[in-house]
């Protein structure tokens, strides 16, 4: 709530993973939404159980063209906005490079314009992904990263970094005020079935019975957060009005090996598929887990939800058939390398 009444949130990205889940938790706390989606990624699916509520709008658009006259009318007021419009996942984000590099700058720009035009406080749903394959371990947020800038990755890793200077840029010229979340690997219900990631590969290969691929050897390291622990951090850093904190860590400090997470799966679905290996995908990051010191600190956050009861409730979710896309359970043959959404 803002000043005794209700907040006028635009979620950029709002009908995909993390988007919906993020538009959800903005209703529930009594918000006006509206989300904007080109619905690359994002599925009107995931937004559905909202067509009857009053609060809530949805606008068809790409945050890299101009942004929809309706958004630019006089009498719309604004109080906040949310950019977590970018594909996320390395087989999504690489399929037009073009597009995904131009998402996270021009229009991370378009949008930090708007909210200034607005006087609107911006959040920029950054990634784990600035810190490539990572030297320091566990990753602060004063690690500068170590990220190969020509790789298959970069238009994600060095897009979502330009993103970042470009927010930060506007604070420092006192145009916004802005927060910068660097999310690390995040599961749930609404992920899509076919978008390479680790936690949906390995349960939807489970589920119908296929080979579990598992890249390289199977030590690499991830930390899974599940949607709505990171979507609590989202609003509390949203709502943070302390000192400037600069980019803050939100994600699950718990590591655990792909393999364990595959066998884990497995003992859960009572799958009988069988693991096989494949090569490890270009600057796949060795280990990832977020130091989240300075979340616990100004925020109050850390994850509440253990690994085996998110997994349980995304085994749950999967299981039911959420395919009306006609893509559940026909795996990619890319890498498990997650990132944002």
């Amino acid at each position: 709530m803002k000043n005794g009444k209700s907040r006028h949130v635009l979620v950029a990205g709002g009908a995909g993973f993390l988007g919906s889940h993020l538009c959800d938790a903005l209703l529930s706390e009594g918000a006006h939404v509206i989300a904007l989606d080109n619905f690359q990624t994002g599925r009107k699916q995931n937004l559905r159980h909202l067509e009857r509520e009053p609060r809530f709008d949805i606008i068809d658009s790409d945050i890299i063209k101009p942004l929809p006259a309706r958004l630019r009318s006089k009498r719309l007021k604004i109080d906040e906005v949310f950019n977590l419009a970018c594909a996320a996942s390395p087989p999504h984000y690489q399929a037009d490079p073009e597009h995904t590099m131009l998402t996270s700058v021009v229009g991370t720009h378009n949008l930090l314009t708007f909210a200034e035009s607005v006087h609107a406080r911006f959040f920029l749903a950054s990634t784990s992904e600035i810190y490539g394959d990572p030297e320091v371990h566990p990753q602060t947020e004063s690690y500068w990263g170590n990220v190969n800038p020509t790789g298959p990755r970069a238009c994600y890793d060095e897009g979502k970094r330009a993103a970042e200077t470009l927010t930060f840029d506007f604070d420092r010229a006192g145009r916004a005020d802005v927060r910068v979340a660097r999310i690390f690997n995040t599961y749930g219900p609404r992920m899509r079935a076919d978008d390479g990631r680790v936690v949906s590969n390995v349960i939807c290969q489970a589920l119908a019975g296929e080979e579990i691929t598992v890249y390289g050897d199977g030590s690499q390291t991830r930390s899974f957060c599940y949607v709505s622990d990171l979507v609590e951090g989202f609003l509390r850093l949203m709502a943070y009005d302390g000192p400037f904190p600069g980019a803050v860590n939100l994600g699950n400090p718990v590591e655990l090996t792909v393999g364990d997470l595959a066998e884990k799966v497995l003992a859960m679905t009572g799958s009988s598929s069988r693991v096989v290996k494949r090569p490890l995908p270009v600057d796949d990051p060795r280990r990832r887990r977020p130091d989240i010191t300075l979340a616990k600190k100004l925020l109050g956050w850390s994850p509440r939800t253990s690994l085996d009861a998110g997994l349980k409730s995304t085994i749950a979710w999967f299981s039911e058939d959420h395919a009306d896309d006609g893509r559940a359970h026909k795996m990619p043959n890319m890498g498990d390398a997650i990132s944002a959404g």
